[in-house]
């Protein structure tokens, strides 16, 4: 342990017991499980255990606090390079991190509001964890983020979505009591006290912390208001700085006495928070947020808790930016158009889209010879305020006609039964490459029909398109390569 690191620590030896400090730097001395969340919109956690163990060569632990989560023990191959990876049936993610997202209650349809989600990690896990029938704004006011944030929830395959790129301040006033949840994953130091986790293993002076924790404070304060009463919020960091933890929630409950508590949340970790930072005490409802210190559960150090929001405070509304829907270039599929569509695809693909867009309330929308599959209530709701992305990439206009989307059929990958072709393992080799394949393994097709590629496990490859004698990749650049 370097002298810096030490330096670093010494202002946690006062706040732990001596038997928690002395496995606290042993398990600093310990490399971190690597750990994924399945992503159980497109496979079971059941499924995923009886197939991915045995082709990768893993050995796995549950995360204690998220059904989907498992830390990989032991691997043959490395969990980011895989196909089911790119494909986005599990996202890699510290065990930590999937805390925030369990604390909610599972009930209901919720609107969601999630107020600093890049690059997207969360956002997908809220998604999952609602099966994609809630609604969720996923704002970041970091321009540059935003296309990680995109591509995740689109690789991820959520409908429910729409991406915004706001201050996260804006939102309370802009939308008072509106949403059922809140997750507000707050910018911060990220002290988690592990080198290898992610967090930024340097100084942070008392001037950016203080500049970090009047930010948080404002964030906390926006996303309470803009949770409805009887609405929960979550409030989680990564890190382990009091100032910015324990200090947040206390200042928001002297604010606001009766009008908003913390609760304790039956089944999370037995991890409780700081009484005091050794100057201060803090309110004693502090006390059942979850402090995930490393030695815990063999994680990055973390912060949670969940908040409910008992009573209504004064709030003086702004007006929100506004953009018609119809400016956006996007035009609605007539029924017919849409009626038309799904039985070319039931036909070809064997994919019942009709069912889909009944079952989650979708309504289908072309821009720019995309077509996106965009839920009815998101555009109730929020059609008229300015986005980087709304619903799923669903398909795309090639030569005429409307072809299904990549993100669309992993997304459902087994209902789409029709205009299947398995590739040998050398042929999905050169497949994964981004080559294309001559002379095509196809017969039967007419030229310029798109077929769907599977390997000799029947997971899917990607699109083709019959061109003569060859078929050509359409897979997304961002697939092209795993192994």
């Amino acid at each position: 342990m370097t002298d810096a690191f030490s330096a670093r620590l010494d202002r946690y030896r006062r706040l732990l017991p001596p038997d928690d400090l002395v496995r606290l730097e042993a398990a600093l001395k310990q490399p971190t499980p690597p750990a994924l969340r399945v992503n159980t919109l497109k496979v079971t956690v059941e499924q995923a255990a009886r197939t991915w163990l045995a082709w990768y060569g893993w050995e796995v632990q549950p995360v204690p606090f998220c059904p989907a989560g498992w830390q990989i023990l032991r691997q043959e191959q490395p969990i980011g390079q895989t196909l089911e990876h790119e494909m986005g049936y599990y996202y890699v993610q510290d065990a930590a991190s999937m805390l925030p997202a369990e604390l909610f209650t599972a009930h209901d349809v919720p609107l969601i509001l999630d107020l600093a989600a890049a690059p997207g990690g969360k956002t997908t896990h809220l998604a999952s964890r609602y099966a994609d029938r809630g609604v969720i704004l996923a704002n970041d006011s970091s321009a540059a983020r935003i296309t990680a944030l995109r591509s995740n929830l689109q690789t991820w395959g959520v409908f429910g979505a729409l991406v915004t790129n706001f201050p996260g301040e804006r939102f309370g006033r802009w939308f008072p009591e509106a949403f059922d949840r809140v997750l507000l994953d707050a910018p911060c130091s990220g002290e988690t006290l592990r080198t290898e986790s992610g967090g930024r293993a340097r100084y942070v002076s008392a001037r950016e912390r203080a500049a970090l924790c009047v930010r948080q404070d404002a964030l906390l304060l926006s996303a309470f208001l803009a949770a409805r009463v009887g609405g929960e919020i979550i409030y989680a960091t990564c890190t382990l700085a009091p100032e910015e933890d324990e200090a947040i929630l206390d200042g928001l409950l002297r604010r606001f006495p009766g009008a908003v508590d913390v609760e304790a949340v039956e089944g999370a970790p037995h991890a409780p928070a700081l009484e005091t930072d050794g100057e201060t005490a803090f309110a004693p409802a502090v006390r059942r947020a979850i402090r995930l210190w490393p030695h815990l559960f063999q994680t990055a150090g973390f912060f949670a808790a969940r908040l409910r929001k008992l009573a209504p405070v004064p709030v003086e509304p702004d007006e929100r930016p506004h953009r018609p829907w119809a400016t956006t270039g996007a035009t609605a599929l007539s029924r017919a158009e849409s009626a038309r569509l799904c039985a070319d695809w039931r036909a070809l693909y064997g994919f019942d889209l009709s069912a889909v867009l009944d079952t989650l309330g979708l309504t289908l929308w072309m821009r720019e010879r995309l077509l996106f599959a965009v839920p009815e209530r998101l555009i109730a709701l929020f059609g008229d305020l300015p986005h980087a992305a709304a619903g799923l990439l669903a398909g795309q206009e090639l030569d005429g006609q409307i072809i299904p989307s990549h993100e669309l059929i992993t997304r459902f990958d087994r209902a789409f039964s029709g205009a299947r072709v398995t590739l040998d393992d050398a042929q999905a080799a050169q497949w994964r490459q981004g080559r294309d394949l001559r002379p095509a393994p196809v017969t039967g097709y007419s030229t310029g029909t798109v077929i769907l590629l599977q390997d000799e496990r029947g997971r899917f490859l990607g699109r083709g398109r019959l061109l003569g004698d060859r078929l050509r990749n359409l897979l997304p650049r961002r697939v092209r390569g795993a192994p």
